[in-house]
């Protein structure tokens, strides 16, 4: 990281324009695909919306290469699962550029991975920033398998599901035989609260207003996206 982006980071400077790392002055860097958090969040609904009707933006993904190199402007940022089902750029119908997107099996917070979004909010200047489960997702039903079981899964499974089980422990014994849905949507709101608590940076950013973090889930037969 360039002694500019460390000073960002450390709350010393703006958010970064992508032409502070100029490879090319004739080139115009990319602009931003949205200036604050509540038409970020509009343009991420709305763009899910159209990969729902499969109604994609035309568009040309080999266009805008060369701004690219110039910088980055990401809109917008996505914790989700590495579920390879669920692509954040396609699930919102985002070219290249437009999503900061960090992907882990149970898309829960690690460190490494909140670091990563400090680094977008704080210097690439992502206006909002989506916990992005999904349906049917293996992690989670290992983790309510675990609770309920015992947990011996091998290697560094285990790991991941000791770490998920704090947001799923409280919907296990709650009647109803929506529980594979319940505990996707309890590990999505347990970790968007971690996030707008999250110390020094985002927790700033999302009492000045200038960031908003939601949860969602992703619908695998359909392709929709429901706020939770």
């Amino acid at each position: 990281m360039c002694d500019i982006c460390l000073g960002r980071a450390a709350g010393r400077y703006a958010p970064m324009r992508a032409s502070d790392h100029t490879l090319g002055a004739a080139v115009a860097p990319p602009e931003r695909g949205a200036a604050t958090p509540t038409e970020a969040l509009r343009v991420l609904i709305e763009g899910n919306a159209r990969y729902v009707a499969n109604e994609p933006r035309e568009r040309d993904f080999s266009a805008g290469r060369a701004s690219r190199a110039v910088g980055q402007a990401p809109f917008a940022a996505i914790l989700g699962c590495a579920d390879s089902r669920v692509a954040p750029e396609l699930a919102f119908d985002q070219g290249p550029g437009d999503l900061f997107v960090v992907r882990l099996a149970g898309n829960f917070v690690t460190t490494e991975g909140l670091a990563s979004l400090e680094f977008g909010a704080a210097v690439l200047g992502t206006k909002v920033i989506v916990v992005l489960g999904h349906s049917s997702c293996g992690a989670v039903n290992a983790t309510v398998a675990a609770i309920q079981n015992g947990n011996d899964l091998p290697g560094h499974i285990k790991d991941l599901v000791d770490t998920m089980s704090p947001a799923i422990v409280p919907v296990v014994d709650i009647p109803g035989d929506d529980l594979a849905d319940r505990a996707v949507i309890a590990n999505v709101r347990h970790n968007v609260e971690r996030l707008r608590q999250a110390t020094p940076i985002l927790s700033e950013l999302v009492a000045k207003g200038d960031l908003i973090v939601v949860g969602a889930v992703y619908d695998l037969p359909t392709g929709t996206i429901n706020l939770v």
